[in-house]
C-alpha cells in the first residue's frame, strides 16, 4: 500500500488489516497519530490563542492618545485631568512651566509637563485654552508643530480682554477665523460655552449633557467626538466652522443642554 495513502487510513482510524497482528500495529500507528494530533492542536493553541489575547491589549493601546494642553487654567487643567485619567498621555503647557509641573503632580498617572512648544511637538491632538490676544505670539513660536493635527480650539474672543483680534475673529465668525489663524491644522471648536467645574465632573454622570461642536474635517470631528465622550459630554455636530460663531458665550446654544436641545437650537441658526 503507498504510505501516504497508509497514514491516511491510520489517521482516519480505518484498518486495512483483517488479522489481529495488523490490527495491533494499527492500534499502535492509531496512538502515534492521535498523539500527533494533540501536538498539533497544542501548536494551534499556541499560535492561535495567545495572539488572539494580545489583541485586546493592543486595541487598548491603539485608542490611546497624545494630547497637547496648550493653557492650562481652569478648561485647559479641568479636561487635561479627565483625560489623563481616561488613559490618554496629556502634557499640560503654559506661560508658567512650574505651575504646570504642580498641576501634573496633582493629576498623576499619564500627565507631564512642558512648554507650549513641547507640548505641540508631543500632542498628537492640541487642546487650545487660551485668551484671543496670546494667539499670534503663540502660533508664531509653533512654527510647523500643529501642521495636520487636531486642533481643537476651546477659546473665546472677548473684545474687551483681547482687543482687535478678538473684533476680527467675531465679525468673521470664529469658527473661520480659527482655521484662517491656525492654518493647516484640523481645527475643530468645542468646549466654549460650559463651565469649567462642569468639564471637571460631567464624567461623573455622562451623556446627559451634550456639547455643541463644528469642523470641516471628518477625521477631526471623529476624535473631538471621542474626547467630548472621554470628558462626559454627547457630542452633537452642528455644523462645519461657518457655524463655529455661535459656539461662544452669549449665543443660543451657550450653556448647559440636554443633546436634543442643542440639535433643535442648531436647526433654528444659520450659517
Amino acid at each position: 500500500m503507498d504510505t501516504r495513502k497508509e497514514e491516511d487510513i491510520f489517521c482516519r482510524g480505518i484498518s486495512p488489516f483483517p488479522n489481529t497482528e495488523s490490527h495491533m500495529r494499527v492500534h499502535d500507528k492509531l496512538d502515534l497519530c492521535r498523539r500527533g494530533l494533540l501536538k498539533a492542536a497544542g501548536l494551534a493553541a499556541v499560535l492561535g490563542v495567545v495572539p488572539l489575547t494580545a489583541r485586546p491589549t493592543m486595541a487598548a493601546d491603539s485608542r490611546k492618545m497624545k494630547i497637547g494642553v496648550i493653557g492650562s487654567g481652569r478648561v485647559g487643567s479641568a479636561l487635561g485631568g479627565v483625560w489623563a485619567k481616561a488613559g490618554n498621555d496629556v502634557m499640560f503647557s503654559s506661560r508658567h512651566l512650574e505651575n504646570d509641573t504642580r498641576l501634573a503632580a496633582e493629576v498623576g498617572a499619564n500627565a507631564r509637563a512642558g512648554t507650549p512648544q513641547q507640548a505641540a511637538a508631543f500632542g498628537q491632538v492640541l487642546l487650545f485654552a487660551v485668551p484671543y490676544s496670546a494667539f499670534p505670539e503663540l502660533i508664531g513660536s509653533l512654527g510647523n508643530s500643529i501642521k495636520g493635527k487636531v486642533v481643537i480650539n476651546a477659546s473665546n474672543p472677548f473684545p474687551e480682554r483681547d482687543g482687535e483680534i478678538a473684533n476680527e475673529a467675531r465679525a468673521k465668525g470664529a469658527g473661520l477665523f480659527d482655521a484662517q489663524m491656525l492654518s493647516g491644522a484640523l481645527v475643530v471648536r468645542a468646549f466654549n460655552a460650559v463651565g469649567a467645574a462642569r468639564m471637571a465632573s460631567a464624567h461623573e454622570d455622562p451623556g446627559k449633557i451634550g456639547m455643541p461642536i463644528a469642523g470641516d474635517d471628518k477625521k477631526a470631528i471623529e476624535v473631538a467626538s471621542r474626547l467630548v465622550r472621554e470628558a462626559g459630554f454627547e457630542p452633537v455636530v452642528v455644523g462645519g466652522l461657518d457655524m463655529g460663531k455661535y459656539l461662544m458665550p452669549g449665543t443660543p446654544l451657550a450653556g448647559e443642554h440636554t443633546p436634543d436641545e442643542i440639535r433643535s437650537i442648531a436647526a433654528t441658526l444659520k450659517p
